[in-house]
């Protein structure tokens, strides 16, 4: 698959980019994706969540009322989770949610959604850009010339890029990361993916 190098203003620069089919042409997995979201969402969690039980609330231990005789369901706490007020019944505790997905599968599962953005159309490849210094408004007139204002797109560059970086990072719907630090979850958030030439080698290369 052929795709044209476009100049930062949105124009063609005559060079063309040949896209690898074992990375950008593979036959998408959906579970193996799903794994790795998975994977990339938990790792995200704190796991600090936690709630007081039965034993850990504070409160009267008396009996509120007889056994038998009342007409009514027995009832021994006032701590009990059926109680206005009392504990909450199998709360969640501190927990880890993190786990392990094999180093093949992760790697497979961002080929599948590389190949999937590529199979709609949705990559844009971009000559190699830097800026002097931060500016967003110049990283805003790039983005209208490549028609993409406004929507939610990921840009990869070669390598970190401080200076883009810092152009971009207050625009709600973007995401800018090296080609060593994508993932499938950011790759599939984005509704377009744009990619500069040189990362797409090292996309390549490192995915290979």
């Amino acid at each position: 698959m052929e795709l044209n190098v476009l100049n930062i203003s949105g124009g063609e620069t005559g060079r063309k980019v040949t896209l690898s089919a074992d990375v950008f042409a593979v036959e998408p997995n959906d579970h193996v994706m799903w794994l790795d979201v998975k994977q990339i969402l938990a790792n995200k969690r704190q796991g600090t969540h936690d709630s007081l039980e039965k034993s850990t609330i504070s409160g009267s231990t008396r009996k509120l009322k007889r056994q038998k005789g009342t007409g009514g369901a027995r009832a021994g706490s006032i701590k009990s989770g059926t109680m206005v007020g009392g504990a909450r019944i199998f709360g969640p505790h501190p927990r880890d949610y993190h786990f392990k997905l094999n180093k093949k599968v992760k790697q497979l599962a961002r080929k599948c959604a590389l190949s999937s953005k590529a199979k709609d159309n949705t990559i844009t490849v971009v000559e190699d850009f830097n800026f002097d210094t931060p500016k967003t408004k110049q990283f805003i007139d790039i983005l209208k010339g490549l028609k993409l204002e406004g929507t939610k797109f990921l840009l990869v560059t070669t390598d970190l890029n401080k200076n883009v970086f810092l152009s971009a990072r207050n625009l709600t719907k973007s995401r800018i990361l090296p080609a060593s630090d994508i993932n499938t979850y950011d790759i599939l958030n984005a509704k377009n993916i744009i990619m500069t030439e040189g990362s797409v080698k090292k996309m390549e290369d490192l995915l290979k």
